[in-house]
Order: C-alpha cells, then sequence, then structure tokens
C-alpha cells in the first residue's frame, strides 16, 4: 500500500515540476499574461518559477 502512496506522490511531482516549467515558459514569451499587471513583472515571475522548478529537481536529485 505505501509503495503505491509513494509511486503516485512521485507521478504528482513529476507533474507538477512539468506543470511549472510550462507555465513559467508561456510567461516568460508573453503567452500567458495576467491583466493589470506589467509585462516585465511577468516574465520576472516566469523566471522564478522555471528556476524554482530546476532547483526542486536538483535537489530531490541530490538528496537521494
Amino acid at each position: 500500500m505505501e509503495e503505491q502512496n509513494s509511486l503516485v506522490s512521485i507521478f504528482a511531482w513529476i507533474t507538477g515540476i512539468l506543470v511549472s516549467l510550462a507555465v513559467g515558459s508561456g510567461m516568460i514569451q508573453n503567452v500567458l499574461t495576467v491583466p493589470g499587471i506589467p509585462t516585465i513583472v511577468t516574465q520576472g515571475a516566469g523566471w522564478i518559477v522555471v528556476i524554482g522548478a530546476i532547483l526542486s529537481v536538483v535537489l530531490a536529485v541530490f538528496k537521494r
């Protein structure tokens, strides 16, 4: 039972990383915008999301 929960957790984490990278990339490329917020702020937030996702992967790999 615990192995199944672990597998689901890994799939959920991988899905979260992929979604974060997609959203961050969209914000950087101005495909995704937030009404009322300047483009430069949206792009900066996109970079923060992408860097955070990459750091999460790196930290997860070195933790194991």
